[in-house]
């Protein structure tokens, strides 16, 4: 294969032939889902860094994988990123900074790799700088991208990099850390890079790009990825495109943040914004399931305008795709980037009261609706709860962010194996983790539940396990695991592995044991649906 054969799509970079607007073979399929709502949001009007885009095309062989991280193949599209960001890939004075992300046809959260911060190098670090007014954000970027490139492309354990912020942070949040603590981490992170690689992390940005393309492409065939179209049957030969996006910085300081949100609560269906948000952080700090995220409330204090931007914005997304969405943004010194779109997944509480809803307020046709709730029966939209037995109010061990409703009871099991053996014995599982991560999708398969000690209600860990119907606490702050005595302590009690736990999905509550439950019809929902179905065209 060419570097002709995989022809760009371009993506707000005004109007060459190849700009998506204008191909005729633009579509989810060639272009990926991301990039083909990124370009329907650059249409509506909304504020979308500008990006070119390898096709899916790209995916489908070893051959045209290799085409594609071809200086040849992508150059085209990076010169007309460069003419419209007016920066420049490598330029030690102006350099231009590059999202690579990957995209299938279908929705896959998390289950694929993204690079961000490609263009970081020693030559660049002080243009950027000069460029930004701002050491701490680009010290920042640069220790990121060692880390990020250093597992996904150089396939180095992440551990290492976390171990040398530990080891300097003592402690602290690391969003605490001064430019000076951040430009010593880098150099830690530089020379454990390279102790543990064999060779110094690369310096040539072009380099960077071709790697990050070649490992988009290649999380294509990961583990988790596999696992994931074999357990939704999708076919291996969809391909994911590749997107490279001029970046935008949501760790520019305390305007600045990432978030990810629903545009309607995606357990209930209820018609409210659902929103985690981290100031001074990138998107990759919220969906990775590492770190524990705010709700809204903070944004709407702090960046009120902003926030009544995100709520126009998704509104109109809403308006023009007919469905409720899940979606990315970032915030840098107070701007909103919208940054994916796509239907969020949801529980089948929320499948009805949302396709009613769209219906009510005149978004969806009558026919629309029915045929979104024509699988739904009454069993599917009933509630379990928990309820004590004896009159005496049930007292929590924790509390964590609900990412799915619903009450799980079962085992504790710290790690895929010991899932794996314990339901093949006939056991149900509760999966309690550190952090809520995609690499944890085949364990969460014979779960009834997952718990963890981090993370985001919007992790792409947490969305698997909302599509999978499994019962998801997360950011649990008084869990910790104890690996070598394969103990779990909650508050003031510890648990073996194999004692039994209950999750409240309801409430985010945890308690010891096996909870008494009970089923609960939502009448009024039932009621709703059934004269969804009953009433008559006009």
């Amino acid at each position: 294969m060419s570097p002709s054969d995989l022809s760009l799509y371009l993506i707000g970079c005004g109007s060459p032939t190849t700009q998506a607007e204008t191909a005729p073979t633009a579509s989810a399929q060639t272009m990926g889902f991301k990039a083909w709502n990124l370009l329907r949001m650059a249409q509506m009007g909304l504020t979308v860094p500008p990006a070119f885009v390898i096709p899916t095309a790209a995916c489908h062989s070893e051959a045209s994988r290799a085409t594609a991280t071809q200086a040849s193949t992508w150059m085209p599209g990076l010169k007309a990123l460069q003419t419209r960001c007016g920066t420049v890939l490598g330029d030690t004075r102006r350099p231009l900074l590059l999202s690579v992300r990957s995209g299938a046809p279908v929705s896959m959260p998390g289950m694929m790799e993204t690079l961000l911060n490609i263009g970081l190098c020693d030559a660049t670090v002080h243009g950027l700088v000069r460029q930004t007014g701002n050491p701490r954000l680009v010290w920042d970027a640069y220790r990121r991208l060692i880390a990020t490139y250093g597992e996904v492309v150089a396939g180095l354990d992440a551990a290492l990099f976390e171990q040398d912020l530990h080891d300097l942070a003592a402690g602290r949040d690391e969003r605490d850390l001064d430019f000076t603590e951040l430009r010593e981490l880098t150099r830690r992170y530089l020379a454990t890079y390279a102790r543990a690689h064999g060779q110094p992390f690369p310096q040539d940005p072009t380099q960077q790009l071709a790697d990050a393309i070649g490992a988009v492409l290649a999380s294509w065939q990961s583990e988790k990825a596999v696992a994931y179209r074999r357990l939704h049957e999708l076919p291996d030969d969809l391909g994911t495109a590749v997107t490279v996006q001029a970046m935008v910085f949501g760790n520019a300081g305390g305007r600045s943040g990432a978030g990810v949100g629903f545009t309607r609560d995606p357990a209930t269906g209820e018609p409210h914004l659902w929103v985690d948000f981290l100031f001074n952080a990138q998107g990759e700090d919220v969906v990775s399931g590492r770190r524990s995220a705010h709700g809204h409330d903070e944004l709407a204090t702090v960046l009120p305008a902003t926030w009544d931007a995100l709520c126009t914005a998704t509104a109109q997304l809403e308006r023009t795709l007919g469905d409720m969405q899940d979606f990315e943004f970032t915030v840098q010194d107070g701007q909103l980037y919208m940054l994916q779109t796509r239907h969020g997944k949801r529980t089948p509480q929320a499948a009805a009261r949302i396709a009613l809803d769209l219906w009510s307020e005149g978004l969806i046709s009558q026919d629309e609706a029915r045929q979104r709730t024509a699988t739904l029966q009454a069993a599917d939209l009933r509630q379990v709860r928990v309820v004590a037995t004896d009159g005496e109010p049930l007292t929590p061990l924790g509390q964590g962010a609900t990412a799915c409703n619903g009450v799980a009871t079962g085992e504790i099991a710290l790690d895929a194996a010991r899932a794996q053996a314990r339901h093949a014995s006939g056991a149900a599982i509760i999966l309690v983790r550190r952090d809520a991560e995609t690499c944890d999708m085949a364990a969460l398969e014979h779960a009834q539940g997952l718990l963890t000690a981090r993370g985001a209600r919007t992790s792409h860990a947490a969305v698997v396990a909302r599509q999978m119907g499994k019962v998801c606490l997360v950011g649990c702050s008084t869990l910790h695991i104890d690996d070598s005595t394969r103990t779990v302590q909650l508050g003031e009690r510890t648990f073996q592995e194999g004692d039994v736990l209950t999750l409240d999905g309801n409430d985010g509550s945890i308690y010891a044991g096996a909870a008494h439950t009970v089923e609960v019809d939502d009448d009024a929902l039932l009621t709703r649906l059934q004269q969804l179905r009953q009433a008559i065209n006009s």
